[in-house]
């Protein structure tokens, strides 16, 4: 399952409130604070606790494979 893009457009960090980036429907990404959020089974799991934080290295390869949201009009 993916996530629909109307959907990531509205997913904010649970934490900082920000915009996340998809990385090709496995994670969430918050560059600012550098948290990994998973998806499981297409869905979002934006708990502060199941987040992860990601290495120097990790947070360069999402980045690089980074989805912003799309704007939904």
């Amino acid at each position: 399952m993916s996530v629909d893009a109307r959907l990531h457009s509205i997913l904010a960090c649970p934490q900082d409130k920000g915009p996340l980036l998809l990385i090709q429907d496995e994670l969430l990404y918050n560059p600012r604070l550098r948290r990994i959020y998973p998806i499981e089974n297409g869905i979002p799991v934006l708990l502060v606790d199941d987040a992860r934080d990601a290495t120097d290295e990790q947070h360069a390869d999402i980045v690089a494979r980074a989805t912003e949201p799309e704007t939904v009009g």
